[in-house]
């Protein structure tokens, strides 16, 4: 556990010291302790480069990121407890194409989106990263196990009986009581998006609804401009762009291991 937990850790440890450097540092400092301390030179420099796009790919991650898998994460919820607590013909296959969507990389569905996208005339617009992260298939997957764990068919017989409909059952009883797996599967969704890499540089062309992770591989293929070092800006950029998924993973971290074992047991 140690040495895995230290092969992990070592790139964010790398990140930070290297982020404290300017250019001069980098190369002729050990890689491995600091050097001069230009942090906040840095930051400076990240917020000011380029007009300040950097916190302009910041909102869009966050609006990719947060707003689909917020949607994703209901519709996956919707999905999983109609397929673990309804019975309707054509269920088995239904499921059976769920689990064998697992088969299919995301890469050799992004140019088919593409294509559809731009048919449609929405690439290079939030809706090509919107659209796609309300539809997964794992996340349905969890949303059925823990559903079939959580949510018991006497309570929703109980419900019906009492007058209750299907929508309000699943939004006053099934939601509440599927909070841990509901919190597991947007966190998951929310670090898969927010990561995503090959999508946004396939469907988005203009700078101005970019990802993090595209802008910076955009900066990273430049290396002085205007007495700037991109440099630097790369890396201080990058460990800016960890530090949501740190407060994610920290500040729900009860749900998803909860969650996680849940899913373990079922």
């Amino acid at each position: 556990m140690a040495l895995a937990s230290a092969y992990s850790l070592f790139p964010v440890y790398w990140l930070m010291i290297a982020a404290t450097k300017d250019r001069v540092g980098l190369y002729q400092s050990n890689g491995l302790w600091f050097s001069d301390f230009h942090l906040w030179d840095n930051l400076q420099q990240v917020f000011t480069y380029e007009d300040g796009i950097f916190l302009r790919w910041t909102a869009n991650s966050f609006l990719y990121a947060g707003v689909g898998s917020l949607g994703g994460t209901l519709i996956a919820l919707a999905t999983g407890y109609g397929l673990a607590r309804f019975d309707f013909p054509g269920r088995g296959v239904v499921f059976a194409a769920v689990v064998g969507s697992f088969l299919i990389p995301i890469a050799l569905l992004t140019l088919p989106l593409y294509l559809m996208f731009s048919k449609i005339g929405l690439v290079d617009t939030p809706w090509a990263m919107l659209i796609p992260c309300l539809i997964n298939p794992f996340s349905v997957y969890l949303a059925k196990v823990y559903t079939e764990a959580a949510i018991p068919f006497e309570l929703l017989e109980a419900a019906r009986i009492d007058g209750a409909g299907e929508l309000r059952i699943f939004f006053s009883i099934v939601l509440r009581m599927m909070t841990t797996g509901g919190a597991t599967v947007f966190l998951l969704a929310f670090v898969n998006t927010w990561n995503a890499f090959f999508l946004p540089l396939t469907v988005l062309r203009g700078q101005e609804n970019w990802t993090l992770n595209l802008g910076l591989y955009n900066w990273s293929g430049k290396r002085l401009e205007s007495g700037i070092d991109v440099t630097s800006l790369v890396l201080t950029g990058a460990l800016l762009s960890i530090i949501p998924m740190a407060i994610m993973m920290v500040a729900m971290r009860r749900y998803w291991r909860s969650g996680v074992t849940m899913g373990a047991l079922k």
